[in-house]
């Protein structure tokens, strides 16, 4: 793994937990340089092809809708991997763990990194927390099968586990949309918190919070990423068919900015900060061409924009009272105008009450959400 995210703190952690003992013999390793799984490898079928995937840098789909898919294919909603090692020690290196410290995490998954972790500071100072049974059964027979106990507990990540409470670092291996306050909780002060986080829209990038002490918590985010969601914070997006009448029927604009022009992980991210209500569907249309779908979590309106090739104007179609294209775009300029900042740029505080606030450069200059 030569990408500059295995520092030298970490390499005899790396060396001394193979990732290969995390890792179960039915896998949908990702294709390289995405995150999408690609064709089911069983390892007694295939044991060359099993290897070279866990040797690779690239995510392990490793449960596909919650357990219920037993399919030889793939599932509809991949629930649990094995993070790929770029991503791993990009976050652990984030967390910054000392000598001492106590740390829980949140997603326990295959147990790969609650092992690293536990290598690297002791299992006495591990809590891991699973909310899936069946999951945390096997990453616990694949933890002592390594040599090593950390705490493993089946619950509610969001409820952190107060048990042991309070902890150095906080650590989790799913996304959030909004930080849970246990974890804010049970963070001592100066603690640090690192997660995955993303608005609806989608786009998502690890930020890094430091505990302040009074149930609030702030910093900056440390760079790009993609996630499962936690589940007790998965999107339930309306369906189609609770929106007004097709856009088809609506009113009708053009606009210069291309769907092509806002569809990277770093624009969603933006027009979903800027925009928290708005989501999208893709309806692809061909080779390389597709409509994009917008709609707002209220269901009171939605908007379609085409893509055929490049061209000086697109056609929008909006129905509905508000004008969600020019919502999205005025998110885009937002960003333009501002020189394109990149995700560490950007932070996030989370006040004691709860509410989550994005910033960028520093806690002052506040991403507000705008309406077009």
């Amino acid at each position: 793994m030569d990408t500059g995210a295995l520092t030298p703190a970490w390499v005899p952690v790396y060396d001394a937990v193979p990732r290969h003992l995390f890792v179960p013999d039915v896998i949908w390793p990702g294709r390289s340089g995405m995150n999408r799984p690609s064709r089911r490898v069983i390892r007694s079928e295939e044991p060359e092809v099993w290897w070279e995937a866990v040797h690779r840098d690239v995510p392990l789909t490793t449960q596909w809708d919650d357990g219920t898919h037993t399919g030889s294919g793939k599932g509809r909603v991949p629930s649990c991997s094995n993070s790929m090692p770029t991503m791993v020690f990009t976050m652990l290196t984030a967390l910054e763990p000392l000598d001492g410290h106590r740390v829980l995490e949140i997603g326990t998954g295959t147990g790969w990194n609650a092992a690293l972790l536990s290598a690297r500071l002791g299992s006495d100072n591990v809590v891991t927390v699973e909310v899936d049974e069946e999951i945390a059964v096997e990453a616990r027979r694949r933890l002592h099968a390594a040599g090593h106990t950390p705490t493993t507990v089946v619950g509610d990540g969001a409820e952190g586990y107060p048990t042991e409470a309070p902890y150095d670092r906080v650590i989790a291996t799913c996304s959030v949309g909004r930080v849970p306050p246990a974890w804010l909780r049970q963070s001592r002060p100066g603690g640090v918190i690192v997660a995955p986080w993303g608005p609806t829209y989608g786009g998502e990038a690890v930020v890094r919070l430091t505990a302040a002490g009074d149930g609030s918590a702030s910093g900056h985010f440390v760079g790009s990423s993609a996630f499962m969601r936690l589940r007790d914070q998965r999107r339930n997006l309306s369906p189609p068919d609770a929106f007004p009448d097709s856009p088809e029927e609506g009113e009708r604009s053009t606009t210069a900015l291309s769907p092509e022009d806002v569809g990277d992980w770093l624009h969603m991210f933006v027009i979903g900060v800027r925009v928290p209500d708005l989501f999208c569907r893709v309806e692809w249309t061909g080779a390389g061409t597709y409509r994009l779908w917008l709609y707002d979590t209220g269901a009171t309106s939605r908007a379609v924009i085409g893509y055929e090739g490049p061209a000086s104007s697109y056609s929008v179609v909006r129905h509905g009272p508000r004008r969600l294209w020019d919502e999205l775009e005025s998110a885009w300029r937002w960003w333009d105008e501002r020189g394109r900042p990149g995700f560490d740029r950007f932070g996030l505080t989370v006040s004691a009450d709860g509410s989550h606030t994005v910033w960028l450069d520093d806690p002052d200059h506040r991403v507000s959400p705008a309406r077009g």
